[in-house]
């Protein structure tokens, strides 16, 4: 089986296998389908690499509840419109493969999108109502492919375990059902979002932003901060959290609203009051760049 091996340091977390590189599907198969078959506990961190800290934490994670950690890189071209950023989305596989390896993941996978996809492919899996309001409004098919995507990643890897960071909420709750309504038997973890020291959600597309970008770009934590500060103060009603939530972002001039909507956390269907867990959850332009955000609020 073609391997690319990769020496430790002193700085790796424990693992129980030398550093693997898999680019082949059927080879990637072949070693998930042996790790089981030795009663190990499959953990697997799908990625579009570019990897942050956000995502190590997610291998950290993994590696402290997997006897083999799987970190995948794939940057998936179907879950990009037409007009967005796929030609341009950050990629830096060399710096991956090194911050994996010191978190302790004992294999990447590094596809191919040939691979992945046969020419004429026509299946995809689409969760229906979770997938239709927030970003699936606003991006037409993009629930499509991450959902078909990370089922064949889970059908190549066949983890026990897989990580997911709650900045991408929608796409967790998602993930989740999808498991659930098709038998998947893949435990899903949601791990807390990762912040700079400034409030700013970490993410592969804050290498798009300007300095004065990246500045401006703290409007998305301070309306999620400004939002929790009424609703700790007592504030349920949906229109004035929200308002609260607008007038921070509308104090940044490269800001722009694509959505803003507090939502049922598990359901996702819209709410006037928040009487039960709820989702303030934003995507909002700063200049070109797209950045999304959450925070839940819990009565």
């Amino acid at each position: 089986m073609p391997t690319t091996p990769v020496a430790a340091d002193a700085g790796d977390l424990p693992s129980r296998l030398p550093f693997e590189i898999l680019r082949d599907p059927r080879a990637m198969r072949a070693r998930a389908e042996d790790l089981r078959r030795d009663g190990l506990r499959i953990a697997v961190v799908p990625t579009m690499g570019s990897l942050h800290d956000g995502h190590l934490s997610l291998l950290r994670a993994a590696r402290a509840r997997a006897d083999v950690v799987i970190l995948t890189l794939f940057v998936n071209p179907t879950q990009f419109g037409p007009s967005e950023d796929l030609a341009r989305y950050p990629r830096d596989e060399d710096g991956d493969l090194a911050k994996a390896r010191r978190c302790g993941a004992d294999i990447a996978f590094v596809p191919e999108v040939p691979t992945m996809y046969a020419a004429g492919a026509q299946t995809f899996i689409e969760v229906r109502e979770l997938a239709r309001p927030l970003c699936g409004e606003k991006r037409p098919g993009h629930f499509a492919g991450v959902a078909t995507v990370v089922t064949k990643l889970f059908n190549l890897t066949q983890p026990h375990v897989a990580f997911f960071g709650e900045k991408d909420f929608q796409q967790l709750a998602v993930i989740r059902r999808m498991v659930r309504d098709l038998d998947q038997g893949v435990e899903i973890v949601g791990m807390p979002i990762v912040r700079e020291p400034d409030g700013l959600a970490m993410s592969s597309r804050n290498a798009y932003l300007s300095p004065d970008e990246r500045t401006q770009a703290l409007a998305l934590s301070h309306g999620l901060a400004a939002a929790e500060a009424a609703f700790t103060a007592g504030e349920r009603d949906a229109a004035a959290l929200l308002a609260a939530a607008t007038a921070s972002i509308a104090a940044a001039p490269a800001a722009r609203i694509d959505y803003l909507e507090l939502r049922d956390a598990d359901e996702l269907t819209p709410v006037d009051r928040v009487t039960r867990p709820a989702v303030l959850a934003m995507a909002v332009f700063v200049g070109r760049t797209r950045l999304i955000d959450n925070r839940v609020l819990r009565p």
